[in-house]
């Protein structure tokens, strides 16, 4: 195992990130469905389903050697995308109960983020990842 990837593999610890997720993702689902809250049932099952794919595909970018290029590359994107839709996500739940001045914040706040975030990921002068 790259030494790396060794420091930050704390054994356990992503297992029980994602038990915990897990279940408040299920009690949050169970709390929906029974209010019949149709859009808070979609938000639930969308960004648990993004998480994990961000979890998943941190970890590939993780794992991939230095000498996949293409790969890291794919998975840097796919790795944006997810934060841009969770960054929306949380925005419009967040939006949608404070004030419209608050709102209008919240939304360039989300949009800065991803637009700052896309530009230190992709900047070709310097590599973070």
């Amino acid at each position: 195992m790259d030494e790396r990837v060794a420091a930050y593999a704390a054994p356990g610890l992503v297992q029980t990130g994602v038990v915990v997720l897990t279940v408040t993702s299920a009690a949050a689902l169970y709390r929906a469905t029974t209010a019949g809250d149709v859009g808070s049932v979609a938000f639930v099952v969308v960004s648990y389903g993004a998480l994990l794919l961000l979890l998943r595909s941190l970890r590939s970018y993780e794992l991939a050697p230095p000498e996949a290029a293409a790969e890291r590359e794919r998975l840097r994107l796919r790795v944006w995308a997810l934060c841009t839709l969770l960054t929306g996500l949380f925005a419009r739940k967040v939006a949608g109960v404070v004030p419209l001045p608050l709102a209008v914040g919240v939304w360039a706040v989300a949009a800065a983020t991803s637009a700052g975030g896309f530009v230190l990921l992709f900047s070709r002068h310097q590599r973070l990842l």
